[in-house]
Order: C-alpha cells, then sequence, then structure tokens
C-alpha cells in the first residue's frame, strides 16, 4: 500500500511529455526534447572502428571527446537562449536553457594517438584505428 501511495504523485514520462507538448508547443520545445537523443552508428573493420554521430545545430567547440581505459567518451555541454520582442523592441518572451549529455562507447584495443574526428553537416565522424599486436600496449603476454 505505501508504494501505491508513492507511485500516485510519480510522474508517467510519456504522458508528462504529450501533456507538456499539448498545452505549451514551440521550436524550443523540439529542440529540447531531440536533445538527449546521441543517435549512433558503428561499423567495425579489421582495421578500425567509425563512428557516426547525430550532433545536429552542435558546435563543435560544446563537444568533448576522451578515449581511456578502452572507452571513448562524448561530453556535450550547450545552450540556447531565444527572445521575442513587440514592435516597440520591448522583449516580451526570454527562453533559455542549458543541456548536458554524456555517452560511452566501449572500443577496446585502439591506437589512442591516431583517433581523428570531424564534423560534415551535423554528423560528428570519429575514427578509432585498432592497434596492431605489436603496438599491444596492455604489456600482457601470450602463453603458447
Amino acid at each position: 500500500m505505501a508504494n501505491e501511495l508513492m507511485n500516485r504523485f510519480d510522474l508517467d514520462p510519456f504522458f508528462d511529455r504529450m501533456a507538456h507538448h499539448f498545452f505549451s508547443p514551440s521550436d524550443f520545445d523540439k529542440d529540447y526534447e531531440n536533445f538527449g537523443n546521441l543517435k549512433t552508428d558503428i561499423n567495425e573493420t579489421d582495421k578500425d572502428y567509425s563512428l557516426k554521430i547525430d550532433v545536429p545545430g552542435i558546435d563543435k567547440n560544446n563537444i568533448h571527446l576522451n578515449y581511456q581505459d578502452g572507452v571513448l567518451s562524448i561530453n556535450i555541454n550547450q545552450e540556447h537562449s531565444s527572445e521575442q520582442k513587440d514592435e516597440n523592441g520591448k522583449v516580451i518572451a526570454s527562453e533559455r536553457s542549458h543541456g548536458v549529455m554524456s555517452r560511452s562507447y566501449q572500443l577496446p584495443g585502439v591506437d589512442r594517438d591516431n583517433i581523428s574526428a570531424h564534423i560534415d553537416n551535423g554528423v560528428l565522424n570519429v575514427t578509432l584505428p585498432k592497434v596492431t599486436e605489436s603496438e599491444d600496449q596492455t604489456g600482457n603476454i601470450d602463453i603458447q
């Protein structure tokens, strides 16, 4: 019974989002809804990993990549503000938002010195070349 009382005040994300957009639809809401979705395609070959991450509208200076211990991490810190003014130049609406999102990908055996990244038409392309057996930096010795 205690759980039922506690759950009574929880918001259902689906209905909460639907109600929010129904009662206050705006382009700002659409931007905010899409922010947080780091849609990613990962392709692996014998030579490298190739990632394509959707980052539309995000400045490359707000994207931080890090590769450590076999994990590629992406962190994005984005701020947005907008103002609407009437015909006399008075501000009638001002909105600001700040969003942070991150995601990590386990990609072992990468030559971290040769990782490359660039943005093309809102898509972050990251290439992580794999180390060859002679370049393996783990220090492990295989027993024959």
